[in-house]
């Protein structure tokens, strides 16, 4: 308890509406405050920093009472920090709330902060922007078409950069579509290897036990351990047949969402592919856990070893982090008709060998060749074999990765010229996207400029609309973004 006596003036003049006026102490005291500067300082910090409600939690474990719209007033008084010359600008959009609504943030790259928090993902508001800071000379965005307009129209003087990790991006998209759409070539390639090995096995008298003693073989995708065809197959090809019949009659996405009784996003997604075997691809192309395990569990299986929690056990041994039902789900089918160990006179026959799933595949044409294993380099290479045009894709992939390595991007139109030349359709929409973005993309493979610390200060901004949920409206968060530097 701080007693403190200060003197009271009286004001002579009779007009005066204040008529008297009290000493301040410096330091301590201001005109109708409830707290010291200093307090008000240390609550102001905390209200930057954890903003309403997290910061009264904070602020009361240090024995100091106040509201959270006390804090949150207190934040809104902060004067903004004067803006400094921006030379090389960063844009992107993150969620307010997805699907609904957007913001847009500017970064300084070479100061490395943030330095403006706009309205929006459109055109005018970034233009109007840059009109009053002519200072800036270089832009470095994502591909989207409104920020491409904003700064054409806002800025143009600065060069703009297409950021190559959205370049890459792109492309690893459009070598997922190709994969997808050439994917049943080579499941055809893998099976008549397989055909020939039985057939090298049978004769030189190492053929498979009898048919009483045959093993499994291993799920493929599109058929269960079994060899029953998956339910999830069928739903997906009668959807696909009806989707397409009332299309070719004339229907709307609506009226189709409508008699078949499926969300709209679903017949759109049904709508605009190009195959059953593009869907039938990524429907059956899901990754698990278990799948770098899989030749070791089914040559433990024909040595004879059925013990579910033994085979749990060896996994562990080996790395593998899942529990045991998921090693108890995945043998379960076998269990209803497995067969006793080969006898002796039989040479088990080599395991079937599926095709690799799409996704594995992206991933091996996207890596570079000197960072694969030299199993995934084997199968890469079959594939190539088998596939003139994932071959002529792996090779576009392997250009474009050493253009932007290299930062060659005087290169870009003779590699636009060499995908055009070919049979690849998504490569061909890929390539007439970036005609049309030609310099920024030109530009964004020939600088060192990147959008990298834009998406880093995205991801703190995101931190920050959750800490502030329910009360993050754009004036608070655009505060507690360019403010906590």
């Amino acid at each position: 308890m701080v007693e403190l006596v200060v003197r009271r003036f009286k004001c002579l003049n009779p007009p005066c509406p204040a008529v008297t006026f009290t000493e301040q102490v410096d330091g301590l005291t201001s005109p109708h405050a409830r707290y010291t500067p200093l307090l008000s300082t240390l609550l102001t910090s905390i209200a930057a920093c954890l903003a309403g409600r997290p910061g009264a939690r904070l602020a009361a474990a240090l024995s100091i009472r106040v509201a959270k719209d006390k804090l949150l007033d207190l934040l809104r008084q902060l004067p903004e920090l004067p803006q400094a010359s921006v030379r090389v600008l960063g844009v992107d959009d993150f969620a307010l709330r997805k699907g609904g609504s957007y913001a847009t943030i500017l970064v300084d790259l070479e100061q490395r902060r943030p330095v403006d928090v706009l309205p929006g993902r459109d055109a005018e508001p970034l233009a109007t922007w840059l009109r009053d800071h002519p200072e800036v000379e270089v832009i470095c965005r994502d591909r989207a078409g409104a920020y491409a307009e904003g700064a054409r129209s806002g800025a143009p003087q600065a060069r703009q950069v297409a950021d190559a990790w959205h370049l890459l991006r792109n492309l690893a998209e459009a070598v997922e579509k190709t994969v997808g759409a050439h994917h049943p070539c080579i499941r055809t390639a893998f099976t008549t290897a397989q055909a020939v090995a039985e057939s090298a096995a049978a004769s030189t008298g190492t053929a498979e036990p009898p048919a009483e003693e045959m093993l499994f073989v291993p799920p493929d995708g599109t058929r269960d351990v079994l060899g029953r065809p998956r339910r999830l197959v069928a739903r997906t090809t009668e959807r696909y047949t009806a989707v397409q019949q009332l299309l070719a009659e004339g229907e709307s996405l609506a009226s189709i969402s409508r008699r078949l009784r499926l969300d709209h996003s679903t017949v759109r997604r049904f709508a605009r592919a190009q195959s059953l075997d593009e869907l039938l691809v990524k429907a059956t192309s899901r990754a698990s856990i278990l799948d770098e395990y899989r030749p070791y569990l089914h040559e433990r299986w024909r040595e004879g070893c059925h013990d579910i929690p033994q085979l749990h056990q060896e996994l562990r041994a080996r790395g593998f982090a899942g529990s045991i039902q998921c090693v108890r789900r995945y043998f379960r089918p076998f269990k209803k008709s497995h067969s006793p160990k080969p006898r002796n006179s039989f040479t088990p026959a080599p395991e079937p060998r599926p095709a690799p799933k799409p996704r594995r595949i992206v991933r091996w044409i996207m890596t570079n060749p000197g960072h694969l294993a030299e199993s995934d380099a084997a199968e890469l290479k079959q594939i190539r074999a088998a596939c003139p045009h994932l071959d002529a894709t792996a090779g576009h992939v392997r250009d474009f990765a050493a253009m932007m390595r290299d930062l060659r991007g005087d290169d870009l139109p003779a590699w636009m010229d060499r995908v055009l030349a070919d049979d690849l359709p998504a490569l061909h929409s890929l390539v007439n996207g970036m005609k049309r973005d030609l310099d920024a993309v030109t530009v964004g493979l020939s600088t060192p400029w990147s959008s990298g610390q834009v998406e880093g200060h995205v991801t703190r901004a995101k931190l920050l609309k959750r800490m502030g949920f329910g009360r993050a409206n754009l004036d608070l968060l655009r505060r507690r973004i360019l403010l906590r530097t």
